[in-house]
């Protein structure tokens, strides 16, 4: 580290705890990565938790004269969350949020996920403005600091547009209030110098008429370079001017602490329509008709976009038929009701019937039609990053084209692409706005593809500029990557004007300096990341960071895009022998951080743009170092019975020895013995579950009718009981026959349940010979049981039912508990819903299986007042990291005490899940099973819903 950064370190300890101070090479490296494609490493990492921290620091920075910069979610694409000074991430505490009462504001701290504001904003039918495709990840004060937009906010109800006040921190650590009038009074005495010359330039600018109208030009357009000028002719009062500046501002004026938006409406009424032209022209034509009539989004796909996906399941067979100039628009319209819907349709679709469309108009109102048309947009940029080559980066450019020349546009953008030899590249945008993305993929690791890919944007640039008058930016931000280019589009003097700007606001220069205002005009061209061939589970990696908020180890350890990058790095090294130092440090460090606090639990890979399962890559790891323990492994699995009995008799123990010498001293004596042995002895918790008795075979009698279903409980199931102080001591293999009987089914338990296992320990470790030993032994085993795929199989865990489903033959008709009683069990049974407020975990596995709306429709069933806890993905319990690893668990819940504190009792659908539920929430967490139980009855009528539970005559329990 450099003196003057190790003197800044040395001052930031003294209020800021050093498990928040980070500067090893690991996670530096790690918590430096942003989704753009460049990459500095930066000295040191700061988690700030709240703003008197962050007003420390920057008044620390001024002191050092050190620049830092502020980082949310990483998603920007164009190098502005990176640096190699101080980086300053935000910790847990930035998350809170409060919405006014008619739900027209919402105040939102920068912590805040987007997706999430317009989660608590839903029930009044309202969203914030700003939609970027990264608005499941991205966090508020990215979505500010960038002016982000996305597929149907436009220019009305972007940040800059839809902001009502804001709480901010300026470079010399100030703050200001603008939604306080003492906060703004004070401010007015203390800051007069800086509102003045605000004041002074405004005016300026507005006399100027020729920068007045290139300004009110350029924000007719989507516009992300630079600085927000408008602000300087839309506004007079320079507090009004001061907060629209940081709009857009990229961190570089100071730093967003919270902000209000007026909030727009979110009409449930939708209808789309996915319409083909047989020219670009035609469908450009169609765009400029279209911005005139009600239509919420209208987005272009050129024809290479529509090739890129024309093979995927579901595309209409035609799409392959298509001309070579064809595309794509995808309209969307929305209404407050079906009627004024149905008169919007048809004005849409008579404005455009003059054109020659490839099929005949038609507008949808189905969801699934909708999600599926939207999927088709959403899929083009992983299709480019599904097949491009290993070791090159997908790259998406973001402009934007007065709509009267978007044809012309388009067409010129293809001739660039043809002339630089990027035949892959595709079109697509959101076109009311004339705002074009164009996507390709670069390698970095010549000089001759740098000297390429400077050369198609230097071109691109004197296009957009020079002949278009458009932007170079119209909703990523200007970054490092367009810095160099502001003053060629925005003019000597509008440049001249952003410089004072900046140092109005930041004289020294210590805010995220070399953003959006850069004097080095290859800036754009330095520091570029490369993406090494690593491991084929996960070269496609893009770096976006969608993945992140998933990740039950996100703010224990590292984010799955955070390991992939790391085993890249260790990749290249390894390739290139450079600084065996280094490599060596990152490896031993990579064992915990990477591999060991890794729940490889596979929800990355639903969020993933290109399917990536970095729990992949970490089995794959572990595989490779317990290569020595195959031979045990294999024997484990072929006597598995008897490691079932093992594991019940050390849960009998373990808790007779809880009741002989109580909590205190368990806690205690297991708590010293982990101590001692580094780890070995498991964690224990007053929450682990008592030995469950051994499952009892059971055939139906020849009198029970009704239809046959074979019961499956997993090993958990069959190993642990509810622990000790539950009230409801039943375990869940016996509560789960209660359940099936009352709805009439005939149960079967086979013989020899104690030798099966789906895998999932062997696999988890990357004992994949085991594993499948376990999945085929259990598949041979049911196909039996079953009458060769006859009998359904009920599964009553939903890890082991995910590894199951993934592994069976697929006669096997194999139902995790959720599907079998959502599809068969309801129709059956009369519920009485209870008004104790319940809470409810949907498990990794429940996710991935896309089972959240079963199991809500369920639960709501049984209860009026559910609380689904905020942010909490994966529990992180993992199998046996709970134990082995706890504190995996614990950083995964260790917001879910206050959240479910007025809750009674809450309920999942995996057992090992909820002993780490139960733990860390001070309430008992138990199957969702015991709580239909608990509120059912047997229906005694035969007007059943669904034909095949017709069948069933209810038996007297």
């Amino acid at each position: 580290m450099q003196q003057g950064h190790q003197d800044f370190y040395n001052a930031l300890r003294e209020f800021i705890p050093d498990t928040r101070l980070i500067t090893d090479p690991l996670r530096t490296l790690a918590y430096g990565t942003d989704a753009s494609f460049y990459r500095l490493i930066p000295q040191i990492v700061v988690r700030a938790s709240n703003e008197e921290e962050i007003i420390k620091i920057v008044k620390l920075a001024d002191r050092h004269n050190t620049p830092v910069t502020f980082r949310a979610a990483g998603t920007s694409l164009s190098g502005q969350a990176i640096t190699d000074s101080v980086l300053v991430q935000l910790g847990d505490g930035w998350d809170n949020y409060e919405i006014s009462d008619d739900g027209s504001t919402i105040k939102l701290q920068p912590g805040v996920i987007g997706g999430n504001a317009n989660k608590y904003l839903a029930p009044l039918n309202k969203k914030i403005g700003p939609d970027p495709a990264s608005i499941n990840t991205a966090k508020i004060g990215g979505i500010a600091a960038n002016n982000a937009s996305g597929m149907c906010c436009g220019t009305a109800q972007n940040s800059y547009r839809t902001l009502n006040s804001m709480r901010l921190v300026l470079a010399d650590g100030s703050v200001l209030d603008t939604a306080d009038p003492d906060s703004i009074k004070n401010f007015r005495r203390s800051h007069h110098v800086l509102l003045d010359s605000l004041d002074c330039l405004a005016q300026q600018t507005r006399t100027n008429d020729e920068l007045r109208e290139r300004i009110e030009h350029k924000y007719r357009l989507k516009n992300t370079t630079g600085y927000a000028l408008n602000s300087l002719v839309d506004y007079e009062d320079p507090i009004d001017i001061l907060q629209h500046l940081m709009i857009g501002s990229e961190g570089t004026l100071g730093f967003i602490s919270n902000i209000t938006y007026n909030t727009v409406d979110e009409h449930e009424n939708k209808a789309t329509a996915l319409i083909f032209f047989n020219t670009v022209r035609t469908t450009c034509e169609a765009v400029a008709i279209l911005k005139k009539t009600p239509v919420s989004a209208v987005e272009l796909m050129d024809r290479a976009g529509l090739r890129s996906i024309e093979n995927k399941a579901g595309m209409p067979p035609f799409i392959k038929e298509l001309p070579n100039d064809a595309a794509a628009l995808l309209v969307e319209t929305r209404a407050a009701d079906a009627d004024t819907l149905q008169q919007q349709v048809t004005e849409i679709t008579e404005s455009i019937s003059s054109l020659e469309t490839t099929k005949p108009i038609e507008f949808s109102t189905d969801p699934a039609v909708n999600a599926q048309f939207w999927a088709i947009r959403k899929g083009l940029f992983p299709a480019v990053g599904a097949v491009r080559l290993t070791g090159t980066t997908v790259i998406i450019e973001d402009v934007a084209f007065p709509v009267e020349q978007l044809a012309d546009a388009v067409y010129d953008l293809h001739q660039l692409f043809i002339k630089w030899n990027y035949s892959e590249a595709l079109i697509f945008g959101h076109a009311l706005e004339g705002n074009l993305h164009f996507v390709f993929t670069q390698s970095f690791d010549t000089q001759d593809e740098i000297d390429r890919y400077d050369g198609l944007m230097d071109e691109v640039c004197k296009l957009v500029v020079h002949k278009y008058n458009g932007s170079l930016k119209a909703e990523h931000g200007t970054g490092r990557n367009m810095a160099p280019y502001v003053e060629m589009e925005w003019g000597a003097d509008a440049y001249r004007l952003m410089w004072e700007l900046k140092e109005l606001f930041d004289p020294r220069s210590i805010l995220n300096p070399g953003v959006i205002l850069n004097k080095n005009n290859h800036v754009h061209l330095e520091n570029l990341k490369s993406l090494p061939a690593a491991d084929e589970l996960v070269d496609k990696c893009i770096e976006c960071g969608f993945c992140e908020p998933t990740c039950p180890s996100r703010a224990l350890t590292l984010s799955p895009r955070q390991r992939i990058v790391l085993w890249r790095e260790i990749a290249r090294l390894e390739k290139s022998g450079d600084d065996p130092e280094r490599l060596a440090t990152l490896r031993k460090e990579y064992q915990y951080q990477g591999t060991d606090t890794c729940a490889a639990c596979g929800l990355c890979s639903t969020t993933c743009p290109v399917g990536i399962n970095t729990g992949d890559l970490t089995r794959s790891i572990r595989s490779r170092k317990n290569e020595n323990h195959t031979k045990l492994a294999q024997w484990l699995a072929k006597h598995y019975g008897g490691l079932t009995t093992a594991t019940r008799a050390t849960f009998k123990v373990a808790d007779i020895t809880h009741g002989v010498i109580g909590t205190k001293a368990m806690s205690a004596i297991t708590n010293s013995a982990r101590k001692i042995t580094g780890g070995l002895v498991q964690q224990w918790t007053p929450s682990m579950p008592k030995a469950a008795p051994k499952v009892k075979a059971y055939q139906p009698k020849a009198s029970e009718t009704g239809p046959e279903v074979v019961y499956l409980p997993s090993c958990a199931s069959r190993t642990m009981a509810p622990s000790r102080g539950e009230e409801d001591q039943t375990p869940l293999a016996d509560k789960t026959l209660q359940l099936l009987r009352k709805a009439g089914f005939q149960v079967i338990i086979p013989e020899g349940l104690d030798n099966l296992c789906c895998g999932m320990p062997f696999q988890s470790k990357g004992m994949f010979e085991a594993a499948d030993y376990k999945a085929n032994e259990t598949e041979r085993f049911l196909l039996e049981c079953t009458d060769q795929g006859r009998i359904p199989v009920y599964s009553d865990t939903s890890p082991c039912s995910l590894r199951l489903q993934e592994n069976m033959d697929a006669k096997i008709k194999l139902y995790d508990s959720i599907d079998f009683i959502d599809q068969f069990v309801l129709d059956r049974l009369v519920v009485t819903p209870t008004a104790e407020q319940i809470a409810l975990h949907i498990t990794c596995s429940a996710t991935r299986m896309g089972q959240a709306d079963k199991i809500k429709r369920i639960i709501n069933k049984c209860s009026s007042n559910v609380v689904i806890p905020d942010q909490i993905t994966c529990c992180g319990f993992a199998g046996d990291k709970g134990f082995s690893t706890p504190e995996l668990n614990a950083s995964s819940l260790r917001t879910l005490k206050d959240q479910v504190k007025t809750c009674t009792t809450g309920y999942s659908t995996s057992r090992t899940c909820e002993i780490g539920l139960t733990h860390h929430s001070g309430i008992d967490y138990k199957s969702i099973v015991y709580l239909l139980d608990r509120c059912s009855q047997p229906k005694q009528v035969n007007d059943n819903s669904n034909p095949e539970n017709s069948q069933i005559s209810v038996q007297p329990l």
